[in-house]
């Protein structure tokens, strides 16, 4: 078996891996770049067969559905079957017409179940569950010729699914040949908030504002919307989430995590989503009896958490609706600190919401990185998702660099 890492050897995001064997080609991730413009097409990796033309190109495997892992599906043929979970294709299909220019479509193919192998031509597949921000990620073994990659995906140990991790590494796969390893946290700070400790951080603060607490995170983040919800039922608050929101939470499955139906649970349409409701009128119908007024919100913003998003700020500028209120940050610092968010911190300060940061990585720092590494034992290091990919060789053994268009043998 052969790899190539197409994308994803000295960056975060844009993650493209091809193996091959015995003349058959398997693809695991097709991410768009995280600082990718408008036009994306360029950005396509040179990959022969993405049209469908070449039956040798099996499938492609999603890792988790984030888009610095899937987002140029668009360019990929819907004769190419793609395997994920099946929770995260529910997901991406119920976010997709909220997407100003609609996600990827995705082909149907195999659903993961994690721990149960399954065969792609010459290749055999077990998918691992993993704890990460994303919302049914998973780490793959991909065996083929004698040879067994593991390909880490992005996965964490501080979040709800936490005790994953450990139980994984009491009883790993062995003779792991090649290990592309994830390296996000490699030459940063090491992450040290849990999914708990944000919980907590949250009542305290919910507790201490008398209005409306936004809470700027992803929807798909259900770690975090859980989080929030929790911490909002602590304080004698109710969740506030959108359209997009209730279709997301939908979508999981999971009858643990909060519905629009759910009694501490409140459903406001924004304006920017009232044409959108519309044209999706099934969802409209099981919702409508759960949605409240943005007057509602603002009669007594004290009892409400608003799951936010940027062009909610044309909505909130109602008399009173912000007095007392409290804005919170729960997303990866790097996006407001190369300016994703500064209309809506010149916004905040205008209206003179306090700002605060409550946030816990998606990503394993390198102690758990290590120790990934450890009770793995795999016979050699592939850095990939890292800007530090040279860093490697200081925190594991038996590191093997290989740049991006590089073939190399598992």
């Amino acid at each position: 078996m052969h790899a190539c890492i197409h994308r994803g050897s000295h960056e975060i995001g844009g993650s493209c891996v091809e193996l091959r064997s015995d003349g058959q080609r398997l693809l695991i991730d097709m991410g768009l770049p995280l600082d990718a413009p408008g036009d994306s097409a360029r950005f396509v990796p040179p990959i022969a067969g993405l049209d469908g033309s070449d039956p040798s190109l099996l499938g492609l495997l999603v890792s988790h559905p984030h888009i610095d892992h899937y987002g140029l599906l668009n360019y990929l043929s819907p004769k190419i079957p793609v395997g994920m979970g099946a929770a995260a294709r529910r997901i991406v299909k119920a976010a997709s017409p909220f997407m100003r220019n609609g996600l990827p479509s995705i082909s149907e193919g195999w659903d993961f179940e994690s721990g149960v192998p399954f065969d792609i031509g010459p290749f055999r597949v077990t998918p691992f569950l993993v704890d990460h921000s994303a919302y049914d990620a998973y780490a793959l073994l991909v065996e083929s010729g004698g040879r067994r990659l593991f390909y880490s995906g992005d996965f964490r140990s501080k979040g709800r699914k936490g005790k994953l991790f450990h139980v994984f590494c009491d009883d790993p796969p062995s003779d792991i040949h090649a290990l592309l390893l994830e390296g996000t946290t490699i030459g940063r700070p090491e992450p040290r908030v849990s999914e708990g400790m944000v919980q907590i951080r949250m009542e305290r603060l919910f507790s201490a504002t008398p209005g409306l607490v936004l809470v700027h995170s992803s929807m798909q983040n259900i770690d975090r919307v859980v989080s929030v919800f929790k911490a909002g039922r602590k304080t004698s608050r109710k969740l506030v989430i959108d359209l997009y929101g209730a279709a997301v939470l939908e979508a999981t499955g999971n009858e643990n995590i909060p519905q629009a139906s759910w009694p501490d649970v409140a459903l406001y349409i924004p304006e920017f989503q009232l044409e959108k409701a519309k044209m999706l009128p099934e969802l409209m119908e099981r919702y409508s009896r759960f949605r409240i007024d943005l007057s509602q919100i603002c009669f007594n913003p004290g009892r409400y958490t608003l799951m936010f998003r940027p062009r909610h700020v044309d909505d909130l500028g109602s008399e009173g609706c912000l007095d007392g209120a409290a804005y919170v940050y729960s997303m990866w610092e790097g996006y407001r600190e190369r300016g994703d968010n500064a209309k809506v911190d010149e916004w905040l300060a205008k209206k003179g919401v306090s700002s605060y940061s409550i946030h816990s990585s998606g990503h394993a720092g390198t102690s758990d990185l290590q120790k990934l590494v450890s009770c793995l034992n795999p016979h050699k290091v592939i850095p990939i998702h890292s800007f530090s990919p040279e860093r490697y060789r200081e925190v594991f053994p038996s590191v093997e660099m290989h740049g991006d268009g590089e073939w190399w043998e598992v």
